[in-house]
């Protein structure tokens, strides 16, 4: 488990997410987002700009975040924004149904990747992945499930890679 770092806001575009509830829960600062409050995705990456620098947010990490940053938000936190995407990457980049791509290319092998985001979707720097077998049988939510088995074992891997990283760094712009 990560030990660097302590979660100090949550911001999301899903209220009902997992990460809202445990924000509720653990009494963190949550920033509802969703796009539908907002003219436009530079709009709504101001608003979560403004309120991770607010909270002191340190590092950024997308887990299950399914909206592409703005410019602005990139340059905002460059160097400093971590994503988790369910598949070995470079494979099945792009896109959030990248199990179901696996199983309907009849690939043997998947996984789950966290990478350094950059303006490049789905292309930075890869900081861990972890291989998953396709197994004879597999649905998509037998897969998917085993895929975010492995995504809960190798994000607390790369956000303690990224703390020597972020503390080397300049301060959050």
């Amino acid at each position: 488990m990560a030990r660097g770092f302590n979660v100090v806001a949550v911001a999301t575009n899903r209220p009902s997410c997992g990460a809202a509830a445990f924000a509720r829960e653990e009494r963190i600062p949550l920033g509802e987002l969703s796009q539908k409050g907002f003219a436009s995705a530079e709009e709504r990456d101001v608003a979560m700009t403004d309120f991770l620098r607010k909270h002191g947010v340190q590092l950024v990490v997308d887990a299950g975040y399914d909206r592409v940053h703005s410019f602005a938000f990139l340059d905002a936190f460059e160097g400093r924004i971590i994503n988790v995407h369910p598949s070995l990457l470079p494979e099945f980049g792009g896109g959030m149904d990248a199990v179901e791509q696996a199983l309907a290319g009849g690939a043997n092998l998947t996984g789950a990747t966290v990478h350094m985001v950059t303006s490049s979707l789905d292309a930075g720097p890869i900081l861990v992945q972890e291989a998953v077998p396709i197994l004879e049988g597999d649905t998509v939510e037998t897969l998917r499930q085993r895929v975010h088995d492995a995504e809960y074992r190798i994000l607390p891997q790369a956000i303690d890679l990224m703390e020597e990283r972020v503390a080397k760094s300049d301060p959050v712009r």
